[in-house]
């Protein structure tokens, strides 16, 4: 997710695909980074809802293998539904991107919304919901560790 003039980026994009695994000229400059802010607003959605979803599953007494292994196949499937929900049901959250990073990531995503006009309410409350999770000494735990503040003995 690039932004800047067409010129410059076919002279940088071979450069790029040295260390990218995919690469796109999205607009002008800005848009690569408007781009990131669109991926960490809808990463953090879905793994809220998986988070939720996998609680539900565990109150429920759920094979949740079993559930997990149902519905990746269908319509809920996700990066972090195939990678991510093994960890979350065991609390594993030492690896992968900090809630750190994504806390400040988000405050980009919220004060760039203000700016611009957008109303972003579930984005919101999920960086609320970060700040619970550092609060709980998650500053480093990966962002799946969102699961943690929904059954906090476990």
């Amino acid at each position: 997710m690039v932004g800047g003039d067409p010129e410059h980026f076919e002279l940088a994009e071979p450069v790029i695909q040295c260390f990218a695994r995919a690469v796109t000229l999205i607009g002008p400059s800005g848009s690569g980074q408007l781009t990131k802010m669109v991926n960490q607003i809808c990463v953090v959605s879905v793994i809220q809802g998986l988070a939720e979803g996998l609680h539900f599953a565990k109150k429920a007494g759920l094979d949740i293998p079993a559930v997990m292994n149902t519905i990746a196949k269908g319509a809920a499937t996700s990066w972090q539904m195939e990678n991510r929900w093994e960890t979350m049901t065991e609390s594993e959250f030492d690896f992968g991107f900090a809630v750190d990073w994504m806390r400040k990531d988000l405050a980009i995503c919220i004060n760039e919304a203000r700016l611009n006009g957008a109303n972003l309410p579930v984005t919101a409350l999920i960086e609320q919901f970060y700040s619970e999770i550092q609060q709980m000494g998650g500053k480093r735990w990966d962002a799946s560790s969102l699961i943690a503040r929904l059954d906090p003995k476990a």
